[in-house]
């Protein structure tokens, strides 16, 4: 397989498909591939003119089944990874997606205690709440409301 700056789409779904063999996180029956198919199916029924961010929704978490994987980065991988295949808009969504999680912490009281124990322990190694000059800054960022959506789908598609 190619860097994971450059995968074609044949290897994107390749790469999806061995998530089926991997939790979500330890312990958890849904794998990776479930997750990305709920979450994919949670926004194309809500945003059904948006193929985009349903798109986004199936792979916003590709970087998890990346070679070298690191949860604080895979938001990051994951774009890089699809944007030659994927596009601009896709890959941008996938790269807020962690900063969107950091962002509904910090400015919506209740998010923090709806997130899954995985999320809840990934958000102290992904730098935990966005400060108030952060949250401005995401959400002056192109497609932070998208991102936050997705984030929303993602958070019920597990």
């Amino acid at each position: 397989m190619r860097s994971r700056a450059a995968l074609s789409v044949d290897e994107i779904v390749a790469v999806l498909g061995a998530g089926k063999a991997r939790p979500l996180s330890p312990g958890q029956r849904v794998t990776q591939l479930d997750h990305a198919l709920q979450t994919a199916a949670i926004l194309r029924r809500e945003q059904p003119d948006d193929i985009e961010l349903a798109v986004a929704g199936l792979v916003h978490d590709l970087g998890q089944l990346l070679p070298g994987a690191r949860d604080e980065t895979h938001a990051v991988d994951g774009a890089a990874a699809v944007r030659a295949a994927l596009g601009e808009r896709v890959a941008g969504i996938v790269a807020l997606h962690v900063e969107a999680k950091r962002y509904l912490v910090a400015t919506d009281d209740n998010y923090e205690g709806k997130l899954a124990g995985d999320s809840v322990v990934s958000l102290g190694q992904q730098g935990g709440a966005l400060s108030s000059a952060e949250a401005t800054a995401f959400l002056a960022r192109r497609w932070a409301s998208d991102a936050v959506t997705l984030r929303h789908a993602d958070d019920r598609g597990k």
